[in-house]
């Protein structure tokens, strides 16, 4: 059984907090589906005493191996079957903060939770697309432009190549919803 076939079996309800489904790979590996969801949210010491509770509990003699299998309420945002528990509990508090934004910009960065994080201090906001940002930031600069240019501007393209110049990374989220982040 693949991890996403034992996810799509596991996850039979919304939760409202991010939670990791701990399978026990004694149980795994000899045909049985035994774990336990447990919540991401309520520290590393939570996740650590659910786990040996559940290992205790194993109907295979001798469990002491186990794996993430699953996990949900981390707005899509990727949890590795090894991550550590720290890891797993910062990628919740992040996710907490910032939504599924913040789900988006930590895969962008390669789930890379400090990249992830320091993105955000760079955040220059939402906006319809990145040719509406990028025709704000030279209002606001006070670029002057003639009037007779004006409609020759390709703000499209400028944004482009803002984003192609590694100036500014672009999540887009939803229709109408380019979130601008500087890179520098």
């Amino acid at each position: 059984m693949t991890n996403s076939q034992t996810s799509a079996l596991l996850a039979a309800t919304t939760v409202a907090h991010p939670r990791v489904y701990l399978a026990c790979l004694a149980s795994y590996n000899s045909g049985r589906l035994y774990g336990e969801w447990v919540r991401a949210d309520l520290g590393e010491d939570h996740i650590w005493q659910a786990l040996r509770t559940m290992i205790t509990k194993s109907p295979t003699p001798g469990a002491e191996e186990w794996a993430i299998h699953a996990s949900e309420g981390f707005e899509g945002a990727g949890v590795s079957e090894s991550a550590s528990f720290a890891g797993v509990c910062e990628l919740a508090e992040f996710i907490g903060e910032r939504g599924e934004l913040g789900a988006q910009v930590y895969e962008h960065f390669g789930n890379d939770l400090r990249d992830a994080r320091a993105a955000f201090e760079h955040y220059a906001g939402v906006f319809e697309n990145a040719a509406a940002f990028a025709e704000q930031l030279h209002e606001e600069i006070g670029t002057e432009i003639p009037a007779s240019l004006q409609y020759y501007i390709d703000w499209p393209s400028l944004a482009r190549d803002m984003e192609l110049n590694g100036d500014i990374t672009v999540i887009e989220l939803g229709f109408r919803q380019s979130h601008i982040f500087w890179s520098r």
